[in-house]
């Protein structure tokens, strides 16, 4: 028995010791071999096959700044957990880059090299509420190239990868872009003669005019081009009305060589100043479209009809504009990077796209309504808001606002390049367009990419931004209302970027929301404008019937202010239906508040029961083993 106990003991110290020998070997080298299992069903520690593709052209090494306070009194717990997420994302960054990225992690300490380093990168401090600074940004170098993200806002974490990406990526190249820009509007300014003569200055350039400026290297292309000039790689179409075919021809092989196109298209431009005149008169609101082209992608665009959204209703002076579109969060592609930060997008009398897409290409929607809109005449829309309220019939559908196209296009003219019409002469009809050869591309070679927007006043500083006058300096202050603005500089800036950023997608939410408990709110809510609706539709009937009643009493003297008895009753009537709705709508919330409540229960029971259960299962299961392996000897 003695020498059983030594054997027992002795197998038993050294089983531990095997054991802790394997569990310092397991360490060592998974500390070398570094490899992370992403099993969120929304990839959310996955970088995006853009992301990947960019990195693999990395030839350069890059030097990445990451400046983050420290110190526990400064930075809030929300920025540590921010600040956290950020480094496990350039941890990423540097693994996939094959060593390429190296990361340098710096406490910008008041006084200290590294606070003066974050200042000469352009990384600013923010404060915090009670005045202390905290830094959380960084600084892209590629030899003599930089990058400056001066702040990592929490706010738009999801869009934290595409800004890495899109640092790394401009550090790669040092030419600035060159921007095409078509507009039949007057957004490089307009000179009045009128007002000159007052001495007084004509319309400013736009504020989106002056922002492009300020990135781009801008070149004015008519709306009569035939051709786009071969150092654009960008084209920025602003209301394209009365584009003739040669036009769009120019634009067919602008895309098919490999152009990238934005197109802000719009079915009834109410801020289109030239449409009125000089002196305000004029054929009012103009629209526009790239019908030709449209066609050829499979696409259709109504400049008869515009988009009416009970659910976005802008409140303005003049009343409820359902035509006019105060867009939040719900109405934006979060999963895309170029709208993801987009909660707040104002557009006026916006028109929709519709179809499928030709084969060969893909859709991404960016923005779309609810499906509590309807398309209404464009005329009718800009006449007032009241008679589309009271006509409304929502179709049910979500109507595509703006969206993208990519993959490899077809040209729109097969026959070639159109071929101007010649003036006839007097009294001989006018001859038809015809094709002058068939030299021109026929499709792209390799995946291109369009952007499509279905308004264009959204770009005017009249609905995107408040213009003031510093009081110190004297100088035009611009506040952007919106994000209108961002909205539109970030299709360009990603359009002009590397094309690997289109594949970039947002970062996907950390939070998990109750979906389900969303649903049942949500249906719960709807039972509840439902009786609403339903009282006051009884309310008015009633009301209705009592006004009735007063007018045939006006003949009768001094009973004009009492109570008849009909009148009496419908009252009594109508007081009986309201309280028997206000009961209804009690059962409603109610319901709504047990549902919830019996939901909750269920899912805390079963995370505080899963995994006690799963132990006890695993015990039993272990010991029923062990006892038939005794029994078996």
């Amino acid at each position: 028995m003695k020498t059983k106990g030594l054997q027992t003991t002795l197998f038993s110290t050294i089983g531990v010791a095997a054991m802790f020998v394997a569990l310092v070997a397991f360490n060592g080298i998974a500390s070398k071999v570094k490899t992370r299992v992403d099993l969120t069903s929304e990839r959310a520690y996955t970088l995006s096959e853009g992301t990947k593709r960019i990195l693999a052209k990395l030839d350069t090494p890059v030097l990445v700044r990451f400046y983050c306070t420290r110190g526990d009194s400064r930075m809030p717990v929300f920025l540590k957990n921010h600040a956290q997420n950020v480094e496990d994302l350039l941890g990423e960054f540097r693994q996939r880059s094959k060593g390429l990225i190296e990361i340098q992690k710096l406490d910008p300490e008041p006084d200290s090299d590294a606070e003066d380093s974050a200042k000469l990168d352009g990384v600013e401090p923010r404060m915090t509420e009670v005045g202390e600074p905290f830094y959380l940004g960084l600084s892209v170098t590629l030899l003599d190239q930089k990058e400056t993200v001066p702040f990592l806002d929490p706010q738009a974490g999801r869009l934290l990868e595409y800004e890495i990406s899109r640092a790394i990526s401009r550090v790669m190249t040092s030419e600035k872009p060159t921007l095409g820009l078509m507009t039949s509007l007057p957004m490089s300014g307009q000179a009045n003669p009128m007002m000159m003569m007052r001495g007084r200055q004509g319309a400013p350039p736009w504020f989106f005019y002056s922002e492009l400026k300020r990135t781009f290297n801008v070149l004015d292309i008519p709306t009569t081009a035939d051709s786009i000039p071969e150092n654009v790689k960008v084209l920025v179409v602003v209301h394209p009305k009365g584009l003739s075919d040669s036009a769009q021809y120019a634009l067919d092989q602008f895309v098919l060589r490999g152009g990238k196109l934005i197109a802000f298209l719009d079915p009834l431009a109410a801020l289109d100043a030239q449409a009125a005149g000089p002196m305000g008169m004029g054929g009012g609101p103009s629209s526009s479209s790239i019908d030709k082209l449209l066609k050829a992608w499979g696409l259709a665009f109504d400049t008869t009809k515009v988009v009416a959204d009970m659910n976005y209703v802008a409140r303005l002076q003049q009343g409820r504009m359902p035509a006019v579109l105060q867009l939040n969060e719900q109405a934006v592609n979060k999963d895309d990077v170029l709208t993801a930060g987009s909660d707040n997008l104002f557009l006026a009398f916006a028109g929709a796209f519709t179809g499928t897409p030709a084969e060969g290409l893909q859709q991404t929607v960016l923005v779309k309504s609810s499906t509590n809109s309807q398309l209404v005449e464009a005329m009718m829309a800009q006449m007032g808001g009241e008679q589309i309220v009271k006509d409304f019939s929502p179709s049910g559908l979500q109507q595509t606002l703006a969206l993208r196209l990519t993959g490899k296009f077809k040209t729109a003219f097969p026959d070639g390049k159109p071929k101007a019409s010649e003036e006839p002469k007097p009294g001989e009809p006018k001859p038809a367009d015809k094709p002058a050869d068939a030299a021109g591309l026929k499709e792209s070679s390799t995946d291109g990419a369009v952007l499509l927007v279905g308004d264009t006043d959204f770009l005017q500083d009249q609905l995107c931004v408040d213009v003031a006058m510093n009081p110190f300096g004297g100088q035009r202050m611009v506040i952007p209302r919106n994000s209108n603005i961002s909205f539109a500089q970030g299709a360009i800036e990603q359009m002009a970027g590397d094309n690997n950023l289109i594949a970039v997608r947002s970062r996907a939410a950390r939070d998990r929301p109750f979906t389900v408990v969303a649903q049942m709110q949500a249906q719960a809510e709807s039972n509840f404008r439902t009786k609403i609706k339903e009282l006051e539709a009884g309310l008015a009937d009633s009301q209705r019937k009592l006004n009735e009643l007063q007018r045939s009493k006006t003949g009768e003297g001094g009973q004009k202010f009492i109570l008849s008895p009909e009148q009496q009753k419908e009252i009594a009537a109508f007081r009986k239906k309201e309280a028997e709705a206000k009961v209804e709508l009690k059962q409603v919330r109610k319901k709504l508040r047990g549902d919830i409540d019996s939901l909750e229960n269920k899912v805390k029971w079963f995370n505080i029961a899963a995994m006690p259960a799963l132990v006890v299962a695993a015990g039993i299961l272990l010991a029923v083993q062990r006892k038939a392996r005794r029994a078996a000897r």
